[in-house]
């Protein structure tokens, strides 16, 4: 499982998701200018997240190195929710709870995930694949 992500490390990350590869420019770059880390601070980040196998060196361009994502977007957000859960003693209905109280989840919510799970579910059943509970 992929280690626990900052909120700075995921803001970098989803440059990459979004771009596919980036320069630490890039990178910095990608911030709104209102509230731009320092060019020091990504690069720093940078190099947590190579440590962490969350991104790596691709290719060097005259004096700058050229990074990929080695996580997946789904991956980051899996485990998030394993820590959330966490916080929450494990317990999904606290959570949905809390969504739901703060207006955070909607009946829509509920419903496009209902279709999302169904298709799924109707998806392995067609592949032969008996479905997780």
């Amino acid at each position: 499982m992929i280690q626990k992500l900052s909120k700075l490390e995921l803001q970098i990350m989803e440059t990459l998701w979004v771009r596919g590869e980036s320069s630490i420019r890039e990178m910095q770059e990608a911030f709104p200018k209102d509230s731009r880390p320092a060019y020091t601070t990504v690069q720093t980040t940078v190099y947590r997240l190579e440590a962490k196998k969350a991104l790596k060196r691709i290719r060097r361009v005259a004096n700058f190195d050229i990074f990929a994502a080695c996580v997946s977007r789904s991956s980051a957000q899996r485990r998030f929710i394993h820590d959330l859960l966490v916080l929450f003693g494990g317990r999904s209905q606290t959570v949905m709870a809390h969504l739901i109280e703060s207006g955070n989840l909607t009946l829509e919510d509920v419903r496009e995930a209902e279709k999302f799970l169904l298709s799924r579910a109707e998806k392995k059943s067609k592949s032969g694949e008996r479905p997780k509970p």
